[in-house]
């Protein structure tokens, strides 16, 4: 039995100016230490030319928050630009990892999407380091992600028992890239604490580009270098969201370098987009998973048996929301290009979870109306 033992706002947005009416990119950090940090882009909407990143802490598992003054470089190399997601890692005691997604705004009214080529705009992915619970950071180092082009960070970074880290991140296409689409889900892996990065491995991409993995989530397995992840699966072919999807991964290291062992991807059956996976140290896998059906959920699941099946008697609702934004797309017969522009106006989403004890899990999402959009939280007792 799951049950809500208290929630609140990790930041409420609506007691802010307006260029900070806007929190979305919800991401979960837990240090060593027991505090807790939540990460975020903040702006006047989403993914506006001026957005940036922000950070809440948390002093008494998840209970209360308060804003950290850390602010981030949005130039790069003198090129403006907007910074979306801040996932965060402890690489070693004390020792805290951010990754963000830097997109070029160095023509502000260009869109994050181009409808036309169906690209984004170009990215780079940067690294900063703090050595006092995220109270100031370095300055930013650029993550190489090789010849992969339209690449965006995906979900938290991985830290296995031995020490070993890995970035997500998902590659497609640039703004003005004329070629076909090719999506792909991937991972870079650090045996340093981050001081370098493998190659990208690949975790995910259809064969015939009929399909995109999107929005990976994944969580360290029971055993070493095992990996579980969760997709937001959307047909291009057929023109709609079809469910969650599920890959059951290994980390396998030798003198020739990182590798990936994948199982094949399965159905799990559970409806929606984003999906965050949890496994808890008796066997137990957990999915905090986006709805956006009517009304939209953020529901938390349970399977038994290593994401086979996710019975309905165990899931639970952590949040019920009706989505007031003007939307243009339905379940079925999407136009991709006016999806990505309704991406742009949902106003709840980004599922993010973590392990407080062997009793209770943190939750964290996004929540509001289209001109307002919050940080909220609930510790579920599990």
């Amino acid at each position: 039995m799951l049950a809500i033992e208290s929630r609140g706002f990790v930041l409420e947005t609506s007691v802010l100016p307006p260029a900070e009416r806007i929190a979305f990119f919800t991401s979960l950090c837990r240090l060593r230490s027991g505090v807790l940090l939540c990460g975020f882009q903040i702006g006047p909407r989403k993914h506006a030319a001026t957005s940036t990143i922000g950070l809440c802490r948390s002093l008494d598992q998840g209970r209360s928050w308060q804003r950290l003054p850390a602010a981030f470089e949005t130039h790069l190399n003198g090129v403006p630009g907007e910074l979306a997601s801040a996932e965060m890692i402890e690489a070693s005691p004390g020792r805290l990892l951010l990754v963000a997604t830097w997109f070029d705004r160095s023509d502000p009214d260009r869109p994050l999407f181009d409808p036309v080529t169906e690209g984004i705009l170009k990215s780079q992915q940067l690294l900063s380091v703090s050595s006092d619970q995220g109270e100031t950071w370095s300055d930013w180092q650029i993550l190489s992600t090789g010849n992969l082009k339209g690449c965006a960070l995906t979900g938290p970074c991985l830290r296995w028992a031995d020490g070993t880290l890995a970035v997500l991140f998902e590659s497609f296409k640039e703004f003005d890239d004329p070629a076909p689409g090719r999506h792909a889900a991937w991972m870079m892996v650090s045996h340093d604490g981050g001081e370098s990065f493998s190659e990208p491995l690949q975790v995910a991409q259809h064969p015939q580009h009929t399909i995109y993995y999107w929005d990976q989530r994944l969580c360290v397995g029971l055993q070493p270098g095992e990996w579980t992840a969760l997709f937001w699966t959307h047909d291009l072919a057929n023109k709609r969201d079809l469910t969650v999807h599920m890959r059951h991964g290994q980390l396998a290291k030798s003198s020739a370098g990182d590798s990936l062992k994948l199982a094949a991807i399965q159905d799990t059956a559970l409806p929606g987009q984003i999906a965050a996976p949890l496994w808890l140290s008796d066997g137990r896998l957990l999915a905090f998973v986006v709805d956006r059906d009517c009304p939209g959920t953020m529901t938390l699941w349970c399977s038994i048996d290593r994401g086979e099946s996710w019975p309905t008697e165990l899931k639970f609702i952590v949040h019920v929301h009706q989505e007031s934004a003007a939307l243009s797309q339905g379940k079925e017969n999407i136009d991709f290009a006016q999806y990505w522009e309704d991406m742009g106006k949902w106003s709840f989403g980004h599922p993010a979870v973590c392990q407080i004890d062997d009793r209770t899990v943190l939750v964290a999402w996004y929540a509001g109306v289209p001109d307002c959009m919050s940080l909220r939280w609930a510790r579920i007792l599990i």
